[in-house]
């Protein structure tokens, strides 16, 4: 297990150093150079602490499955602290979001509010497109919060758009995931969607200035790490609510490895025409596979390009020659688990054609919506809905004096697991 602890904090290295401009990932405008889009796009895994990667099928069990598995030793991820750095939101609320929070706000289907809240099986949100003109790919940025009641000055998912949904509560986050008929909320038919997360290309978050919330501990915080794959037909949505030094925010919700998809990133019951409520372990950090007291990890393979000071350069993540991990390594074990019939929520509407349509809608209560794809992502060093302060500004990438120190801490980091 000391190799598992030794492997996490080198990860945890490399991510302080990218945190600080030392590895860019391109623009989200790029994408027709990265060739990280849809069918596109390709990926490959990369050893880590092992000499060679680890399948995701030599350890695994089923991510459509709730049960755990039994040859994986479940994650160790120390104390969960809610107040552990980088766990609630330290940037401004988005510029279209209310200042809380709330139920009850009026139904508006031509909203562009983006503060989406993860509270229980029948009260959650997912982003998605502003309307269905345009792939959720090449809209990131400018997605809306959808919500299963009305509440946030959201959008609402109307009834007959979620046929399942499963909402997992675990120390270190909380987890929806759901199927459905997403084409009512916007998505084109065989979308295969995208990833939406607080950092984005720009820095400034996928979409531009949107935020998220729980309410389960007892009052409603905002979160400042999470992640949310949505497409046609399947969602999940992870919000990290605690964090650990073998386990921080940015790691467990760490949001780069967006062309894997939900079953994948987010492993988790998937079976649909059912709604439950579980408690369940965390999950390993998306990424990291253990076997036989190996860690191993993987990254997706694209290659681009940059500017840097009016320099256009390129850059290749990953390795084209390797094989990319088909299935998570484990799926988290589950307990607790109450069912309900439904979530449906009587309101009934039409989603607009264009952003400058209107629908129609009565209020009740709630059935969601939200699909997991596995599609385009990105990445960036702020916190949800602000500008970021790194050097990722528009594809410039430079380190600032204020970065040394940190560049120095993560490099002792990095020295000293290699060391152990």
């Amino acid at each position: 297990m000391i190799a598992i602890y030794r492997f996490l904090a080198l990860m945890f290295a490399f991510s302080a150093l990218a945190n600080c401009g030392v590895v860019y990932r391109g623009s989200k405008w790029e994408a027709d150079v990265f060739e990280r889009r849809g069918l596109r796009a390709r990926q490959a895994s990369s050893s880590s602490s092992s000499s060679s990667s680890s399948s995701a099928s030599s350890s695994s069990s089923s991510a459509s499955s709730s049960s755990g598995s039994s040859d994986v030793p479940a994650f160790q991820y120390g104390t969960a602290d809610p107040n552990y750095p980088g766990v609630q939101a330290t940037g401004p609320n988005g510029d279209t979001n209310p200042d809380e929070p709330s139920l009850n706000t009026p139904i508006n289907q031509t909203s562009v509010a983006r503060l989406a809240s993860l509270n229980s099986v029948d009260d959650w949100c997912t982003f998605g497109p502003l309307d269905n003109t345009q792939t959720l790919g090449d809209v990131e940025d400018r997605t809306v919060a959808w919500c299963t009641k009305p509440r946030n000055n959201a959008r609402v998912i109307p009834d007959g758009t979620v046929t399942a949904a499963h909402f997992v509560k675990t120390p270190l986050y909380v987890q929806v995931m759901a199927r459905g008929d997403f084409t009512k909320i916007g998505f084109q038919e065989g979308d295969t969607g995208g990833e939406l997360d607080p950092h984005g290309a720009t820095g400034k978050g996928n979409p531009v200035g949107g935020n998220v919330t729980s309410n389960v501990t007892g009052k409603d915080v905002f979160y400042e790490e999470w992640m949310n794959y949505v497409g046609s037909t399947i969602m999940c949505f992870r919000i990290c609510i605690a964090g650990s030094d073998e386990a921080p925010p940015k790691t467990e919700c760490q949001h780069t490895l967006d062309e894997m998809g939900c079953w994948n990133i987010m492993p988790g019951n998937y079976e649909d025409n059912m709604f439950e409520t579980c408690d369940a372990d965390a999950a390993y950090p998306p990424g990291i596979y253990v076997s036989d007291g190996s860690t191993s990890s993987f990254q997706q393979y694209a290659t681009g390009i940059w500017t840097d000071n009016g320099q256009i350069k390129t850059y290749t993540n990953g390795v084209s020659t390797q094989t990319t991990p088909t299935t998570a390594m484990s799926t988290p074990s589950s307990s607790n688990c109450q069912t309900v019939s439904t979530i449906a929520n009587g309101i009934k509407s039409i989603i607009p054609t264009s952003s400058s349509s209107s629908a129609s809608g009565s209020s009740g209560s709630s059935k969601g919506g939200a699909a997991a794809a596995s599609s385009s992502g990105s990445s960036g060093d702020s916190s949800s809905g602000s500008s970021s302060d790194s050097s990722h500004n528009g594809g410039v990438a430079s380190v600032r004096p204020a970065m040394v120190p940190a560049m120095v801490a993560a490099a002792a980091v990095l020295l000293g697991s290699l060391v152990l």
